[in-house]
């Protein structure tokens, strides 16, 4: 086993007397190790339970004669984060949690893993972690909330509790009604009820084999989630006892160059967040995938929309996807359609891909669509290129409500605080494209969602009627014609950093068009006296990041010397 290195032999006697003083006794020693990489933090909802999720999973671990190890990573809710500087240590923090799971299982040589994650930049963390361990893992997220309801009975969640911000703003609400959403749209603990970034990254664990069947949809604090946790920790077991299995289902082996794929075309089936193509770009690269930006369109093209999950559709959840047949449901419809959609390949369970979901069925077909009523026949994810993102830019068509094609005057704000100022005080109006910059990875730093701005643009009224790019990056909770990921970014010198208020952009998404239409004198001009706008920072971490993270289009991971 790894973990004789760290607690065999008579060398290995100072390193047994700790053990020891964590309870262990003699029969232990000749068990695996099971690091247990929990997430919990009580300041985020989706978090706050994982401390009794991981007590359940450590006794079950043991039950099945493994030794398990708890350790803990940090978190950021990007909801609480949302609208301040706040939001600024988001996206950094994915790093940290990647290095702090890379740190603790190679310091401490622990034989397998088993990782609890539920929201946001705490499931990609943890797998791009896992990945430079390599080492047998399964994740079990802590699972999604339920929906909310207003009084009235309409299903709500957290995108509408940021877009009422809008419609309170715009007078179409009372203080009242602002109120009841606020009180009912987080209704339990559980990573927020709709197809935002966190139940996205869970669902497209299932698509890669890393999970078992059900992480993405069960819902969280339920008797169901329970048994899956218990799942999950007898499975880890039956692999790190088996030498053979051990080699077997070390984490590369599942997360291979098929799974990639496989979680980009879920992904477009289901109409999943923006920013799932950060986040699984950076993970291909650690998982030492061949897998560019560009790669996207073209499974895009082979792939059906068939799941229609809010922001997209307001009134279905994950539960919903769920009671209708989960993941495997929608992985079996996609199936029907052949096209080498969904690759066969090795996952945790033991089974191929296609052996896991050959019994999988739609229950009902008004919550997932079959492939021969598609919402689109294309997938809900598009890659946008232009000379306005030579690099690319990111747009979930599965959340448009206007037009497919779209050109508007650019209204330009330098960050931020200066589009919601500019957007609360009737600067934007329909037709316009708003352009926020300096929000990139390093012109941020850190790349802040959008939640804010573009719920006030759906809450004003204004989502079919205008067009936002920036080339920071969107919650998943974000509809409407949302552009985001430019790249290169403003701070680099990218196109996005060059436009002036009045200028023309084009966008055709069906086309995968994103241009400003200039001259290429004009341009030429505009570059030779440009001058990026760098932002004071009192932040080490993030002027340590600044100075190592690369743009959107590489997922932003940092440099390093390998």
């Amino acid at each position: 086993m790894r973990s004789d290195e760290v607690k065999k032999g008579h060398n290995r006697t100072p390193h047994r007397s700790l053990f020891r003083a964590t309870g262990l006794k003699d029969e232990d020693f000749d068990k695996p190790f099971i690091g247990v990489a929990n997430s919990f933090i009580e300041i985020i909802p989706g978090h706050f339970f994982l401390d009794k999720v991981s007590d359940i999973i450590k006794d079950e671990i043991r039950k099945a004669g493994c030794v398990p190890f708890e350790f803990n990573t940090i978190g950021v809710d990007d909801g609480i984060a949302m609208g301040h500087d706040g939001m600024l240590f988001s996206l950094p923090s994915r790093e940290i949690i990647a290095n702090s799971i890379e740190t603790v299982m190679n310091a401490h040589k622990l034989d397998a893993m088993i990782a609890i994650p539920n929201c946001d930049k705490i499931v990609p963390g943890m797998i791009m972690g896992a990945l430079r361990v390599d080492v047998p893992t399964i994740f079990v997220s802590g699972g999604p909330m339920a929906k909310g309801y207003t009084k009235e009975g309409t299903p709500i969640d957290l995108a509408t509790a940021f877009e009422a911000v809008g419609k309170y703003e715009a007078g179409q609400i009372s203080v009242d009604e602002l109120k009841d959403i606020e009180c009912n749209a987080c209704p339990s603990g559980g990573s927020c009820s709709g197809m935002f970034t966190a139940n996205s990254m869970n669902t497209l664990m299932e698509a890669m084999g890393i999970a078992l069947p059900g992480n993405g949809t069960i819902l969280a604090l339920t008797p169901e989630r329970e048994e899956l946790y218990r799942k999950a920790a007898r499975r880890i077991c039956e692999i790190a006892k088996d030498k053979e299995l051990t080699k077997k289902f070390k984490l590369t082996n599942i997360l291979n160059e098929n799974a990639v794929r496989n979680a980009f075309a879920v992904d477009m089936a289901m109409g999943g967040s923006s920013n799932t193509v950060l986040h699984m770009l950076a993970i291909a690269k650690e998982a030492g995938v061949n897998f560019e930006l560009s790669d996207i369109n073209a499974i895009s093209k082979k792939v059906s929309h068939i799941a229609k999950i809010s922001p997209s559709l307001s009134t279905v959840h994950m539960e919903d996807i769920n009671k209708a047949g989960g993941v495997n449901a929608v992985m079996k419809e996609m199936s029907k359609r052949g096209d080498d959609i969904l690759l066969d390949n090795l996952t945790i369970s033991g089974e191929s891909v296609l052996e896991k979901i050959k019994d999988a069925y739609i229950k009902d077909t008004n919550i997932i669509h079959t492939i021969d009523n598609p919402y689109s026949a294309v997938g809900g994810l598009a890659i946008l290129y232009g000379n306005l993102a030579e690099q690319g830019a990111v747009i979930k068509t599965a959340g448009i409500t206007g037009s497919r094609v779209f050109t508007g005057r650019a209204v330009c704000f330098d960050g931020q605080p200066e589009a919601i100022l500019g957007i609360t005080s009737g600067k934007v109006k329909a037709g316009d494209v708003v352009v926020i910059r300096y929000e990139g990875p390093r012109g941020g730093p850190g790349m802040q969602e959008m939640l804010a701005p573009t719920s006030l643009i759906m809450g004003m009224g204004l989502g079919d009627k205008v067009a936002l790019i920036t080339d920071g990056r969107f919650s998943g909770a974000t509809r409407g014609a949302s552009i985001g990921h430019v790249s290169p970014e403003a701070a680099e010198g990218g196109m996005i950093g060059l436009l002036k208020d009045g200028d023309e952009i084009h966008i055709d998404v069906d086309q995968y068009i994103l241009q400003v239409n200039l001259s290429d004198e004009e341009i030429a001009k505009r570059k030779a006296e440009f001058k990026p706008v760098i932002k004071p920072l009192k932040s080490r971490w993030l002027g340590q990041y600044r100075t190592l993270v690369t743009n959107a289009s590489s997922g932003a991971i940092l440099k390093s010397e390998l």
